[in-house]
């Protein structure tokens, strides 16, 4: 038992320092200073309906915290499709999760990252992209695009930092209702879920 804890202890130890060597080397690409926490990460995967037969878009894989949380949920590897901007990251991940079909690319620009994949239809979509670190326009311009990708009705879930929604209330073109605050993250983070009108 105690060597299980000191393993998982050094584990997410070694996850965290190769968040911040990460965040080091592309702060604005990294939206905070450690992973997300494996609470979150359960929570947000929590949106998944394993009953859809729809794969799930991952954006912002970072260390793989969150892909762990939606494999834990009982999703097959091969129904997981995963972007990672950062290279170094990209690389980690494909170690550690095999079988996941990780994209190394810009979740501003998935017609291209998801290559052959770009026309499929996902059961939602979880996201870490740091939103605010773009305009606005362009924040826009990706839920608007995500949510093209998902059955009417299904989710795009976003984690955020700041108290509000980094995405701009457009009622016409899509709703925002907020799904949870966790305090148990480091800095506490916003969920927020954004779904086509019907």
């Amino acid at each position: 038992m105690r060597l299980r804890l000191k393993d998982q202890l050094v584990r997410k130890f070694d996850e965290e320092v190769r968040f911040f060597k990460g965040w080091q080397k592309d702060k604005k690409g990294v939206g905070a200073v450690i992973p997300t926490s494996s609470v979150t990460a359960r929570k947000m995967a929590s949106v998944v309906d394993l009953n859809s037969g729809l794969s799930v878009l991952e954006l912002g894989a970072g260390t793989g915290v969150i892909t762990k949380a939606i494999l834990e949920r009982g999703l097959d590897r091969r129904k997981v499709v995963s972007v990672e901007f950062a290279r170094h990251f990209y690389e980690d991940l494909l170690d550690r999760f095999p079988g996941v079909d990780f994209r190394n690319g810009d979740a501003f620009d998935l017609h291209t990252t998801l290559g052959e994949r770009h026309d499929e239809l996902f059961d939602c979509v979880i996201s870490a992209v740091p939103l605010l670190s773009f305009t606005m326009e362009k924040r826009v311009e990706l839920i608007e695009d995500l949510l093209s990708r998902v059955p009417a009705g299904r989710p795009v879930l976003q984690i955020t930092y700041g108290p509000f929604s980094p995405v701009c209330a457009m009622p016409n073109r899509y709703t925002i209702s907020h799904f949870d605050f966790v305090l148990r993250n480091i800095p506490p983070a916003q969920l927020w879920i954004y779904r086509a009108p019907q």
